[in-house]
């Protein structure tokens, strides 16, 4: 019998991990996962399960910096998956198997003095810099104006890129141009590879928040609708400019906001294509669900319910809001990534305290 992600995939969705836990991978890879990303939050669970407290104790006993100690440790986690997924690189000849790497989030904080053209020079610099050397390594940008300015030059550079923090058609259209633009460029596009993650629930927890007046028939389908019609759109856009690797669309934040609904509900709705990057709870709840999946890509809402989203749903302002929402969790991850290795310092610090103290050796040096 076949199993409920196995029937996923057959439609032709491939999955992608929203982690890079190792162990997760595993699980995952066996199922049928072909990729995974990453993020400051997630290498912040990672750091307090203590699985990986023996390699931050020899980077911090090496002597770096906080920030140091927090990009090594991602690197290395984004380079464990790369290895497991590399085989599905090699075997679709680099259309698939990828990691996302994220670039510096506090490019984007608040406090930032950068200017939007010093933010883009810099994405640019860590972009060629973090994908230098990697294979299957993507390098997550995000649709701010410092971040999009900068994809023209990465895609010319040949730099693989994830345009993540997109949650509209206008601001996907503006980054799918921009990267067009840089890829044009490349003597040869055959390794040219780009995608890009559009959000989808938060427009149905935004509509919830913001539009409570849509009719229970219209509540919640705003991120499918959306998602969907930039899918079509991504299609129609590199059908006519074809490329030797697919450039796609990774529908991001698919795990449900709303309790009362099935966890599987955007994974069942966007089976057929392209890649869906799903939280381990929610590849886990769709594994237990005993649903056989079919192709739902091309199935738009209702013709009332597209009529009344059209109506009730301002584009612009859902935009500056769910940007400047996805600003705040975007930066403040990182903060928090440092504030946990500064703790993890300090207890490191006590612990070997202890230790001189009774006269015992200080913890040997050594990766988990």
């Amino acid at each position: 019998m076949t199993s409920p992600l196995a029937s996923l995939v057959a439609t032709g969705t491939r999955l992608w991990l929203d982690s890079v836990d190792p162990e997760l991978i595993a699980v995952n890879r066996r199922l049928g996962a072909t990729g995974a990303t990453s993020n400051p939050i997630l290498i912040s669970d990672l750091i307090r399960t203590g699985r990986f407290d023996r390699r931050l104790q020899q980077l911090l006993a090496e002597g770096h910096a906080d920030e140091h100690v927090a990009w090594s440790l991602t690197d290395e986690l984004v380079r464990a998956a790369q290895e497991v997924f590399l085989p599905v690189w090699q075997a679709t000849d680099g259309d698939d198997g990828y990691v996302s790497f994220e670039l510096d989030p506090l490019l984007e904080d608040a406090a930032s003095p950068l200017s939007p053209a010093e933010k883009t020079e810099r994405y640019v610099e860590l972009g060629r810099r973090w994908s230098h050397g990697h294979a299957n390594r993507l390098i997550k940008v995000p649709a701010t104006p410092g971040g999009l300015g900068a994809l023209e030059s990465l895609a010319a550079h040949g730099v693989p890129l994830n345009v993540t923090l997109l949650f509209t058609v206008a601001q996907y259209r503006q980054a799918r141009e921009a990267v067009w633009r840089g890829a044009a460029q490349l003597p040869h596009r055959d390794r040219f590879k780009c995608v890009f993650s559009i959000f989808v629930s938060r427009l149905d927890a935004y509509t919830r928040q913001h539009v409570p007046g849509l009719s229970p028939a219209a509540q919640g389908q705003a991120g499918l609708l959306n998602a969907k019609r930039i899918w079509r759109d991504n299609q129609e856009f590199w059908a006519a400019r074809p490329t030797h690797l697919r450039q796609e669309i990774v529908f991001a934040s698919t795990g449900v906001k709303d309790a009362a609904e099935p966890a599987w509900k955007y994974v069942e709705a966007l089976a057929g294509s392209d890649i869906q990057t799903n939280p381990p709870a929610t590849n886990d709840a769709v594994e237990q669900s005993g649903l056989t999946f079919r192709r739902n890509i091309d199935e738009l809402p209702a013709e009332e319910v597209v009529r009344e989203i059209a109506e009730k749903v301002d584009a612009e302002l859902l935009e500056r809001v769910l940007m400047a929402e996805g600003l705040a969790k975007f930066a403040e991850p990182q903060h928090r990534l440092l504030a946990l290795i500064g703790e993890r310092r300090q207890a490191l610090i006590a612990g070997a305290g202890t230790t001189s103290e009774r006269g015992g050796r200080p913890p040997q040096r050594g990766a988990n």
